[in-house]
Order: C-alpha cells, then structure tokens, then sequence
C-alpha cells in the first residue's frame, strides 16, 4: 500500500475504541479521476488555483486514513490508531464527533458514476481485515458519509451499491 504521510490528524482521545468505518466519495476536479488532487489535498498542496473550485480547497485541513483508487490502488494518509479529520461535523446512533471512533476510507468516484470492480474488491477485502482487528466494528457499524452527515454529504451517493458491498463481506 502506497504511504503518503497527511498532517491532518491527532491523536484519538484516551480509551476510545475503533468502532465505525465511514465510506466517502472524492473526486478532484469533480467527476475527474487519476489525479494528483486527491493526494494534495489530503497533504495540504492546493495552491487555489489549479481550477474552478479548487480556491475554495486552499488551507482546508483534510485527511482520510485511507483511499481506494478506481483502479483498486490503496493510499494510507493517516495511521488506523489516529484520528483523521475525515467526518467533520457528524453523529452515529446519537454519538457526535465520529472522527473519534472511526475508520475513514474514501473511494475515488462520485455519487453518480458507479464505482469499479476492483475498488469493491479492495473495500471488502479492507473492510473484512478491519473487522478482524477491531471487533467492535461490525456490518450495522458500516456506513456512508451521508449516514452520519445527513444534508452536509451525500457520498458516497447514489451509485455506491451497498447491497454488493456486504453480499461480498458475507462471502470473505
């Protein structure tokens, strides 16, 4: 798995068990795929001006622990036992600030082109080793972006196919 190191991340609070995986969608510029964007603003590198709306990106403070190419490719940006700053504002089951318990794993795409094969493959086999390790995580602890900040995110939108993704962690 390629390592490209993101600043933006801090240690969990003391005693905070791993226990949420939030699924996102990114794409830079939208709609836009194989860029370097999604690398450089996880590392703070936007300078504002390689595009419409990247000024708005510029001195953002974003991270993912991880992200799932279109071609399957895996980045890690953050260490699992940190916090990555990936949900924002966000509530699980009534449980705010789900940075402190979760998983971040972003896949390229957006919320109306349908992800790849390989990206499914990858997020399951991800997924499945992540419930190994952290058992607190289960299927029902497995979520959207959307799911955790309803009218703020939609990803990873419409055409993520949820039904394949846990058809395909019940086979593993």
């Amino acid at each position: 798995m390629e390592q490209i190191p993101s600043p933006n991340c801090d240690q969990r609070p003391q005693g905070e068990e791993i226990s949420l995986i939030v699924v996102h969608g990114i794409s830079l510029p939208a709609g836009e795929y194989g860029t370097p964007y999604i690398d450089r603003l996880f590392s703070n590198q936007i300078q504002g001006d390689e595009g419409p709306g990247f000024s708005a990106l510029k001195g953002l403070r974003v991270s993912s622990h991880l992200l799932i190419r279109r071609t399957g490719q895996q980045v890690q940006y953050v260490p699992l036992q940190q916090r990555a700053w990936h949900a924002g504002l966000s509530s699980f089951q009534g449980r705010e600030r789900c940075n402190d318990f979760s998983i971040g794993i972003e896949l390229e795409g957006s919320d109306t082109t349908p992800y790849s094969d390989a990206q499914y493959r990858q997020l399951s086999g991800l997924i499945t080793l992540l419930m190994a390790r952290y058992p607190r995580i289960t299927t029902e602890r497995i979520v959207g972006h959307s799911d955790i900040a309803p009218g703020r995110k939609s990803d990873p939108g419409e055409a993520f196919d949820w039904t394949r993704l846990f058809r395909q962690l019940k086979r593993q």
